[in-house]
């Protein structure tokens, strides 16, 4: 073989390699890619689980924490509290608190992720025979505020509306936490139609008597 002969067959055994190289690779008769053969295999449900049940306990009498405590260990931990005397104070310090009522009966069963709310009052304070709603202006009428907390008149009254409140003793004093103050007289009175007009409440502290 004469040396320009090799070269063309070395040159034509270079070519054929790389046309088999570039030889795209037959995948589709694998079946079923792993991604679904998988999935096929874990046989999970896309339901949630239901919340364990759990006997409620009665926490009437309770110190607020302890009740909130006690909850928690019975596996409920959805919890709220509210002023059972219908004056809107927030439970800042729950051991200054005691429980007077709860919303879901002591001794029945429920799912754990039920929402517990504890009607409570101070610990110097007795507890209402039942607990005190909160003033509403249902019906576009003005209510009697005569004895609720002037932080909770306030609440029932469209946000918009321009308040006034006076001390009812007549010593000017400045009416800061309003939850510590109970309404004696309103203006308009009770019954009212509301149409966006001012509102005045004269006040004095809940340990005080009206003028």
């Amino acid at each position: 073989m004469s040396r320009r002969t090799a070269a063309y067959a070395t040159i034509a055994v270079i070519a054929l390699g790389a046309a088999t190289a570039c030889q795209p690779t037959d995948t589709s008769s694998s079946g079923s890619t792993p991604t679904a053969a998988a999935s096929s295999s874990t046989g999970k449900s896309d339901s949630k689980p239901k919340a364990e049940t759990a006997t409620v306990p009665n926490f009437a009498g309770m110190g607020l924490q302890s009740a909130q405590d006690t909850a928690q260990a019975a596996g409920f931990y959805n919890l709220d509290s509210h002023d059972a005397l219908g004056r809107d104070r927030n439970q800042i310090l729950d051991r200054d608190w005691k429980v007077c009522s709860q919303n879901v009966k002591a001794g029945s069963k429920h799912p754990t992720d039920t929402k517990l709310d504890f009607g409570a009052v101070k610990l110097t304070e007795t507890c209402p025979t039942k607990d005190q709603a909160a003033p509403t202006t249902a019906g576009g009428k003005m209510p009697n505020f005569k004895g609720d907390s002037v932080k909770a008149a306030r609440a029932a009254l469209d946000s918009g509306t321009s308040i006034t409140v006076n001390d009812a003793s007549g010593d000017s004093r400045l009416i800061l936490v309003e939850s510590n103050w109970q309404v004696c007289s309103q203006q308009p009175a009770a019954g009212a139609k509301l149409a966006g007009q001012p509102i005045t409440l004269n006040a004095v502290k809940f340990d005080e008597s009206c003028p």
